[in-house]
């Protein structure tokens, strides 16, 4: 804590010296009016002359000052995208977390909300622009009062996946160290510290792409990067305070809770690439995320015999049953994730609706192998119409070629194909990446069509989840779509959904293995034995066209 105030104060002396420069020019010009007057310093000359330009160069400073002040007092710090939580719908988490303050013996947080993702903080949101968006007209009066704003504790911000993957006991193990948070942050000099950081941050941002305030801009860059080391020194020592005083509370239940993190945020992240993911480019949002991450946790467990002893714990009351709908919450959960990591809409429209789990396989994984389908073969009638790329001969002009499998084993297969796999790849590449810019478009156009929205500030998405994939990988996804179709028209397959790895094709009701080494090997070394092997043992037959849509 000493280390924490010792730098804060650090931060500070960087302010006050900010404004002495500032105020140099003025008492030089001062000092100097008052010589003249006392008769101590001749009047006229060289002397008048600078007494006049040290009183232009004051009032171009105090002037220039008054507006970088006035730029970060008023500007709006960067607030982070979360789900509140008000007291009436989570009664017993608020008593959890005050029981866990007066343990540790500091502030109680004044809110809480949930963010998607896998981690929980202290967020300051007693900023007079936060206050006018939120709350009642009392709270934000007492707010805009410097003293008050200082004395208000920080709101708690909580990892969704936590709550419905995590016991009680050890989610309140894990905030313990959070919570301890409280006390550092109500200290004045470090609240006053972290508050002229972010009041820098965000002069910076409202200069950002605007001339007029260029100097502004410049000038919070400049005392940024003076005092960025304090700062982080000061958030380091106010960590270490934390997490001293949260070890007479659960220490060792938290070593088990970390261990839960990072299965969690393991189990979240395949969640959100390999199921969420695919949904998303549909215009579909899973509207259970927090309640599919546990049937994914669990799914780990059983696969891994490194997470056996996991499992075990889900007789244990989840922290899930500390609010009052944890559907509700889990809804709006999902619907932020949506438009933080795909840029989705704020709200739920046409082209933007939910989607349960029990109507993921036909809503999501059917339509998906049949989008793609339908794409592999809009590219391959292109390739068609150049006799040099295509190894068989292309159909009667005038009449399309049916989608079937055996078309994409011929244009595949044999070594005079190579060429065949590499075109279709890269214009496979060309339109995914057109359809994206077409997507990004209107989701933008949806984020800006509206008022302006105080948690994404119109940017979507914020957190992009995977790179562009190559031309090999978006072939091979194609292929196997093509083939999973046929599995599902012609040998009684049905499209399903593995919690850890997303769309499947089960066969019996079973998940069938074997299929991507078979459609590797077909692309990448043209040999179409093991494919063909494989749809002979399902029963697909591919002569037959598939349903496309």
């Amino acid at each position: 804590m000493l280390v924490a105030r010792a730098q804060a104060l650090a931060v500070l002396r960087i302010r006050s010296a900010a404004l002495a420069v500032a105020l140099l020019p003025a008492a030089a010009a001062t000092v100097l009016a008052a010589g003249i007057a006392m008769g101590r310093i001749p009047d006229g000359g060289a002397w008048s002359t600078a007494r006049w330009a040290l009183l232009g160069a004051a009032v171009l400073t105090l002037a220039l000052t008054a507006a970088v002040a006035a730029v970060v007092a008023r500007a709006r710090p960067a607030l982070s995208p979360t789900v509140p939580i008000p007291e009436e719908k989570a009664p017993d988490l608020y008593r959890l977390v005050r029981d866990l303050a007066e343990r540790l013996e500091v502030p109680a947080p004044s809110a809480m909300a949930l963010t998607p993702d896998c981690d929980s903080w202290l967020e300051d949101r007693t900023h007079p622009a936060h206050c006018a968006a939120n709350g009642p007209p009392r709270a934000r009066r007492a707010l805009l009062r410097p003293r008050r704003r200082s004395m208000a504790a920080p709101v708690l911000v909580i990892g969704s996946p936590f709550l419905w993957w995590m016991r009680v006991a050890e989610l309140r193990a894990l905030l313990a160290p959070v919570v301890a948070g409280t006390g550092p942050a109500a200290h004045p000099d470090i609240a006053a510290a972290r508050r002229f950081v972010r009041g820098l941050d965000a002069a910076v941002a409202v200069a950002a792409g605007r001339p007029a305030l260029a100097f502004v801009g410049g000038a919070a860059r400049l005392l940024l990067r003076s005092c960025r080391a304090h700062a982080a020194e000061m958030e380091r020592g106010v960590a270490a305070a934390a997490s001293e005083r949260a070890q007479t509370v659960d220490y060792g239940l938290r070593i088990v809770a970390q261990e839960q993190v990072g299965l969690a945020y393991a189990g979240w992240d395949r969640l959100l690439n390999r199921v969420a993911l695919p949904a998303w480019r549909m215009g579909r949002w899973p509207s259970r995320l927090d309640a599919g991450v546990v049937s994914a946790l669990t799914e780990l467990s059983r696969r891994d015999r490194l997470a056996e002893g996991f499992a075990s714990r889900l007789g244990e009351r989840p922290a899930c049953d500390l609010l009052e709908e944890p559907g509700a919450i889990d809804e709006a959960a999902s619907l932020l994730a949506a438009r933080l990591f795909h840029g989705g809409p704020a709200e739920s429209g046409p082209d933007w609706s939910p989607v349960a789990w029990n109507r993921y396989p036909e809503e999501v994984v059917d339509r998906k192998w049949r989008l793609e389908a339908a794409r592999l073969h809009r590219v391959l009638d292109v390739l068609d119409a150049v006799p040099a790329l295509t190894p068989v001969p292309a159909p009667p002009a005038g009449l399309a070629a049916a989608p079937t499998v055996a078309r994409v084993l011929e244009r595949l297969a044999g070594s005079a194909a190579d060429g065949v796999a590499e075109e279709l790849g890269a214009r496979l590449g060309a339109e995914v990446a057109r359809e994206a810019a077409q997507e990004e478009l209107a989701a933008k156009q949806s984020a800006y069509g509206t008022a302006a929205d105080p948690w994404v500030d119109g940017l979507a998405p914020l957190f992009p989840l995977q790179p562009p994939r190559s031309g090999r990988e978006l072939l091979a996804d194609h292929v196997t779509a093509m083939v999973c179709c046929a599995a599902v028209d012609t040998a009684g397959a049905a499209p399903g959904l593995d919690w850890l790895d997303g769309p499947a094709l089960l066969v019996g009701g079973a998940r069938r293995p074997g299929l991507a080494p078979t459609v590797l090997s077909l692309i990448e070394d043209g040999d179409d034995a093991p494919l063909r092997s494989w749809l002979g043992e399902v029963g697909v037959r591919p002569e037959k066209p598939v349903r496309l849509v």
